[in-house]
């Protein structure tokens, strides 16, 4: 499968370490340009291109950079995908961190919602509370005894099915969190987010979630 993957980080470096190993052909871009990408293409053999190039013809592509810098992908992202691209998000909202304030997610709208009205296209959110290097280490074949889980929610029953299977490839359970409008459920300071747990407790970490968002995680 064609992978295009924008931002070239722990989450995006290592999904294109294993994705390649997989034999998924992928693009990986990063906002300081192809050239500075050299080392990871020749460890893996991805192919380092711009963000502009990273979804051309690609049936998945993963938009993996801070959220504050969403609004600065080039327009048009999607426009050379496959029509039935999936496009995941594991952006997560961090404004004393790093973002600064984001009034439309202080105001309630979901974090990935909010960065699927800055692409202009669905998105389906996964990987945004898996620690990188679980990527690496902790896949395992199907049914293993607990075998790890991770939530994902989106709108599109077609995307799912798609990011729920490349993700089961990729060696873990998935778990799906609803629509994004109930994504919420798996941000930064919900029981989700950073839970190593196979799937019951996944799912039981999504349901006991609080849509109220603890301090910590405000602007």
């Amino acid at each position: 499968m064609k992978i295009g993957i924008i931002g070239a980080g722990n989450i995006g470096g290592n999904l294109t370490r294993r994705l390649t190993a997989l034999g998924h052909e992928v693009s990986v871009a990063n906002s300081r340009g192809p050239e500075t990408l050299k080392a990871l293409a020749e460890e893996t053999g991805a192919t380092p291109v711009t963000a502009a190039e990273a979804a051309r013809g690609a049936r998945v592509v993963v938009v993996t950079v801070p959220l504050k810098a969403v609004p600065d992908l080039p327009s048009g992202l999607l426009g050379e995908a496959a029509d039935d691209v999936a496009v995941i998000d594991t952006g997560n909202y961090y404004p004393q961190q790093r973002d600064g304030r984001i009034a439309a997610i202080e105001d309630g709208l979901t974090e990935s919602r909010w960065t699927e009205q800055q692409i202009g296209h669905p998105v389906i959110k996964a990987f945004n509370g898996t620690y990188a290097q679980d990527i690496l280490d902790k896949g395992q074949p199907q049914g293993a005894p607990g075998r790890q889980a991770l939530p994902v929610a989106g709108d599109d029953p077609a995307a799912k099915r798609t990011v729920r299977d490349l993700i089961d490839e990729l060696g873990f359970d998935t778990v799906d969190a609803g629509g994004l409008d109930e994504s919420w459920r798996q941000q930064p300071g919900t029981p989700v987010y950073g839970n190593r747990g196979d799937a019951d407790a996944i799912a039981k970490a999504l349901a006991d979630a609080s849509p109220e968002r603890t301090a910590e995680w405000r602007a």
